[in-house]
């Protein structure tokens, strides 16, 4: 652990250096990094879902770089500083695993989330719910609170009867869909949505990653469709633009196989 903490040790005299020395870091604020701390996290996510070793690695690196900014800057308000964050940080993950810290034993990873929302609870959470972030996207907010849901037992008991819970919604959109009001069709549909998301968590699916690779595969078609078309796409047709994308697909056999 020698070398990581002179590391990380090189790594915060940079930081206090940049604050005070170039003119850019010192005028940036907690508020004004928050939106590229977003933008960080999702060019962390691209990385993960290409598995690219060396992008995953730059990505958490700028996100670390984050981290230290901000604590720098509450350090500068007296409010906090690093080292409160990495203790504090400590502090709650040995009290939080009390099966490796303590005595309690627990058997696999479903008996440890569940003590893990018990403890979350005795420490001033009021519902499973309330840690989730309103701004999470709203695919992977639904699959989070019905994988806490689940923690206490609100859960259906097999998969089957969650994919009739599927048809049921698509029939009651298909309705809607046909008379009802538009404020009709946009309930129904997003029933439409939590119910496919709860059938894709029984399946041990991520529905978020599922549609991020499904669109990351369409935009390679599309793309491989603008470049062999040999004019705008809007100037084929149908049946000429479905055979570039069959070719697109056979391509991308080759390349698999």
């Amino acid at each position: 652990m020698q070398k990581e903490a002179v590391s990380f040790l090189r790594l915060l005299e940079i930081i206090n250096d940049l604050r005070e020395r170039c003119p850019w870091d010192k005028k940036q604020t907690i508020e004004s990094l928050r939106s590229l701390t977003l933008e960080e996290s999702y060019e962390l996510s691209e990385e993960i879902l290409k598995g690219n070793p060396a992008g995953i690695r730059e990505e958490l690196g700028d996100l670390l770089l984050h981290i230290v900014f901000y604590a720098r800057i509450m350090q500068e308000t007296e409010d906090f500083g690093i080292y409160e964050v990495t203790e504090n940080l400590c502090e709650k993950l040995i009290s939080r695993h009390p099966h490796v810290y303590g005595e309690i034993k627990l058997n696999d990873e479903e008996e440890v989330k569940r003590n893990w929302e018990k403890l979350k609870l005795k420490e001033g959470k009021k519902g499973l719910l309330e840690g989730l972030p309103a701004s999470l996207p709203s695919l992977v907010k639904a699959f989070r609170m019905q994988d806490k849901a689940r923690q206490v037992g609100f859960e259906w008991p097999d998969k089957e009867q969650v994919w009739h819970k599927v048809e049921e919604e698509m029939r009651e959109f298909r309705i809607a869909a046909d008379s009802g009001s538009q404020e009709d069709k946009e309930e129904e549909f997003g029933d439409v949505l939590f119910s496919l998301v709860n059938y894709a968590r029984h399946h041990g699916i991520d529905p978020d990653l599922a549609l991020e690779k499904v669109n990351s595969k369409f935009k390679s078609r599309f793309e491989y469709m603008e470049t062999h078309a040999g004019q705008h796409l809007s100037a084929l047709s149908l049946e000429q633009m479905d055979q570039l994308w069959e070719q697109a697909k056979q391509m991308e056999r080759k390349i698999k196989y």
